[in-house]
C-alpha cells in the first residue's frame, strides 16, 4: 500500500496540478457530450503547452552541457 501511494506522488508530481484537474473534471461527463468536448479540447492545449515546455527546457539543458564541455 505505501509504495502504491508513493507512485502516485511521484505521478502527480511530474504531472502538472492544472491538467489533472481537467482530467477529473472530463471524466464526469459523457463521451461525445458538448462538455466533454470543450474540456477534451482544453486538455489537448495544455498537454501540448506542458510538452513543449518540457523540450524548450531540455533543449537549453543539452545546449548548456554542450557548451561546459567545448570550454
Amino acid at each position: 500500500m505505501k509504495n502504491n501511494l508513493e507512485n502516485e506522488e511521484n505521478i502527480s508530481s511530474s504531472i502538472p496540478s492544472d491538467i489533472l484537474k481537467i482530467q477529473k473534471k472530463l471524466c464526469e461527463y459523457e463521451l461525445g457530450s458538448r462538455n466533454y468536448k470543450k474540456y477534451k479540447k482544453i486538455l489537448e492545449k495544455h498537454i501540448k503547452n506542458y510538452t513543449m515546455k518540457k523540450r524548450v527546457n531540455s533543449n537549453i539543458k543539452t545546449i548548456e552541457v554542450l557548451e561546459n564541455i567545448s570550454k
